[in-house]
């Protein structure tokens, strides 16, 4: 029977609250750090941890805002984004608590570690793997995608897919061309599925309900893209 628990740690000196899922059995698992979008962890969030521990993974879903907040005030929570944006190895450092968090726990297969990342969270994971954290693989579902230090790049030892809508007006062509600059630049291994006609968010089935113009849930996008991550999975697990 599959388990699930909060955790609480420490990052950044603030009290983190995240979702730790467990599979079936007693044996050791690939393990998967899960990092929300930009409003928290909310229970749509929190639900990934169980659904990869569904499949045979160990999954921590890490909290970058702390206590597990979740906002509701939009002005509050691109301000926290924008605060972080700018500060690549704060990401990294929250990024590097969650990681923490999820090898710390016994069934937790060392050798296999992937990172994956929804929105902001995206920008985590990338970050994460741009600072050497031994991914196997990094996927990032409408993630942003920009970073003031492309040069780092370099230090991506794992396989990286990202997932854009065309449409999404937060992750403009300009910011795709420059990540594929990047990767190319670095030699890493990396793939970008770009669904068309599709906006941000399109993995949660509450984005069109915040009201924000931009942001719209794609049911076959969001089944798409997570095909692609299993795959992926499968390809650097094997």
């Amino acid at each position: 029977m599959v388990t699930t628990r909060d955790v609480q740690y420490t990052a950044q000196g603030t009290t983190m609250v995240g979702r730790l899922g467990l599979p079936d059995g007693d044996s050791r698992c690939p393990a998967v750090l899960i990092a929300h979008e930009g409003n928290g962890l909310d229970d749509h969030q929190r639900s990934r941890a169980e659904q990869l521990a569904r499949l045979g993974y160990v999954a921590f879903a890490l909290d970058y805002h702390g206590g597990g907040r979740v906002y509701t005030d939009r002005d509050e929570m691109m301000s926290r984004i924008g605060a972080l944006g700018s500060d690549p190895e704060r990401i990294r450092a929250l990024g590097r608590a969650g990681v923490d968090v999820l090898l710390d726990e016994p069934r937790a297969d060392a050798s296999k570690v992937a990172g994956i990342g929804y929105c902001f969270g995206g920008t985590v994971v990338l970050e994460l793997a741009r600072g050497g954290a031994d991914l196997k693989a990094v996927v990032g579902f409408h993630p942003g995608l920009a970073t003031s230090r492309p040069e780092d790049a370099a230090n991506i030892t794992g396989k990286v897919l990202v997932c854009v809508g065309s449409d999404d007006p937060f992750i403009p062509h300009e910011q795709r061309t420059a990540f594929e600059e990047e990767m190319r630049t670095a030699r890493v291994d990396w793939q970008m599925h770009l669904y068309g006609g599709v906006k941000h968010s399109f993995t949660h089935p509450n984005a069109s309900q915040s009201g924000l113009p931009g942001l719209e849930y794609h049911r076959p996008s969001a089944e798409r893209s997570w095909r692609a991550m299993l795959g992926l999975f499968d390809e650097v697990f094997t």
